[in-house]
């Protein structure tokens, strides 16, 4: 049966999947109203920025088979590769790349019988917490096109958002599923450390930092979603604990008494995060305490300030390899943003003992944060600091990028190492999301549920960091807030 966008966002990815399994549809047919709706909607957002409809179209005609058979889908357009399709992470040094092999994660994800269409768009290198590209333009938040829907993840999160697609492809190195998932109105879970593997395709990644991922309106299409994904990779890093049944169990299953801590402080923001997020975070303690959760205010012993330098540290160094990597390649790195670039040089100047440096930061954070867990199930915070930004809000100045380039002109990498202007380029941008990172450095799951909207409509989660194989733990709890205070059918007046 053909259907209306009414009738086709009322489901989520598992529910299309039924309507395929049992007739009721066909992958042809959900593909035209995943298309429809990308048509109505995209002059207004910009999220997705390659588009393979001819490619989807021969995928939905053949036969359907898996757990998401037939369901649309997009993909990343970063790190998630499809052989043949393009890929230029954001960048215009990369405009003209194809991919020559499939992504790992995404393979398993085609295996599950899902159909993607298109690639969603990403800051270029997925170097930012807004999505804001100047190789594709800004993707707009559908709760408010004068603003963001976060990032990296950000195309994905705008057509999520705007139904789409029930589900989109994400990933995280600093928080990049969990804020587009927070200012969007989303479910976004970062996995622990290993459990969706990259390898063969690449090490791993970021140095662990990094994971793959998915955005999505319903708890279950995400824990399913990632009981696809996950997978035992004889060639990865070392082998993760994988979850002793599928977590789309989970959904449904008693959580427990939980013990929760909360806190919104950070160094960055010495008065604590807006009055939006904190309000989100409250929120989030009360329906948990209402729930029969024990909530207390409390934060783990981490030193703060040290973990956001050890970050910084190794961001700005993966940016000077990333450039050199591609100078090395023959690409024209003076096509990269001057944002990039400016993290880059500040990168040229860390030393291999700056590095280790970091990675022993790592390590104290990380031993920190499990005796917080001794204590604790949990630990919960804003997952964003402020509500969505306006657009362009977090541009780099006119007058810095000319200096900028001037420098970078004179190879100042020296010059940049020793000058404030990545410190003001980087803090610009990390004040706004100073909560997620800690998950990325001590490898540990962690959530953004949608519980909040302000008082002008704009979503704004809260984040859940449980400690190592708490994936479970966490979709339960999510299936219980979902429960309790809905949010799936919560729209967009796009």
């Amino acid at each position: 049966m053909a259907l209306s966008f009414d009738e086709y966002s009322s489901y989520d990815a598992l529910g299309l999947a039924e309507l395929v399994r049992t007739g009721q549809s066909t992958a042809v047919e959900l593909l035209d109203a995943a298309l429809a709706r990308l048509e109505a909607v995209d002059g207004k957002l910009n999220a997705v920025v390659h588009r393979h409809e001819a490619w989807a179209r021969k995928r939905a005609a053949g036969p359907q088979s898996g757990p998401f058979a037939g369901v649309p889908f997009l993909t990343k357009n970063l790190e998630q590769q499809i052989a043949g399709w393009p890929h230029d992470s954001g960048s215009r040094a990369l405009r003209n790349q194809v991919s020559p092999f499939t992504s790992p994660t995404i393979a398993r994800w085609l295996a599950a019988g899902l159909v993607p269409f298109g690639q969603t768009n990403s800051p270029e290198f997925g170097s930012k917490g807004i999505t804001e590209p100047e190789l594709h333009g800004p993707t707009r938040n559908p709760w408010d096109t004068e603003r963001s829907p976060g990032g990296s993840s950000g195309g994905s999160a705008s057509a999520v958002a705007a139904g789409v697609v029930p589900a989109a492809g994400a990933s995280d190195g600093g928080g990049s599923i969990r804020i587009p998932a927070s200012w969007s109105g989303l479910f976004g879970l970062k996995p622990g450390r290993g459990l969706l593997p990259e390898a063969p395709a690449s090490p791993e990644p970021f140095h662990g930092y990094a994971t793959q991922g998915v955005l999505s309106r319903s708890v279950r299409d995400s824990a399913a979603l990632l009981d696809a994904a996950i997978a035992a990779e004889p060639s990865g890093s070392y082998l993760s604990a994988l979850p002793q049944r599928p977590l789309l169990q989970e959904v449904g299953a008693d959580p427990g008494t939980l013990r929760i801590g909360f806190s919104d402080f950070s160094p960055l923001r010495p008065d604590g995060a807006s009055t939006e997020a904190a309000t989100a975070m409250t929120t989030a303690a009360h329906l948990a305490e209402s729930l029969g959760h024990a909530v207390e205010e409390a934060k783990p012993q981490i030193n703060w300030t040290e973990l956001t330098e050890s970050f910084v540290t190794l961001w700005t160094a993966k940016a000077a390899y990333n450039l050199a990597e591609l100078a090395r390649l023959g690409v024209d790195v003076s096509e990269v943003e001057v944002d990039n670039r400016i993290l880059a040089a500040m990168g040229s100047s860390v030393s291999a003992a700056d590095l280790f440096r970091a990675r022993q930061c790592w390590h104290e954070q990380t031993v920190a944060l499990t005796k917080f867990f001794e204590k604790y199930d949990l630990f919960l915070t804003p997952t964003t600091a402020e509500a969505p930004p306006k657009i362009g809000s977090l541009n780099t100045s006119a007058t810095l990028k000319a200096l900028s380039k001037l420098v970078l002109g004179l190879r100042g990498s020296r010059l940049f190492s020793i000058s404030n202007i990545p410190r003001e380029v980087i803090m610009k941008n990390y004040r706004i999301v100073p909560y997620t990172q800690l998950a990325n450095v001590t490898g540990r799951p962690a959530m953004s549920v949608p519980l909040h909207w302000t008082d002008t409509g704009l979503p704004i989660g809260s984040q859940f960091i449980g400690p190592l194989g708490s994936e479970p733990r966490l979709i339960r709890l999510a299936a219980q807030f979902e429960a309790a205070q809905p949010w799936k059918d919560r729209r967009p007046a796009l």
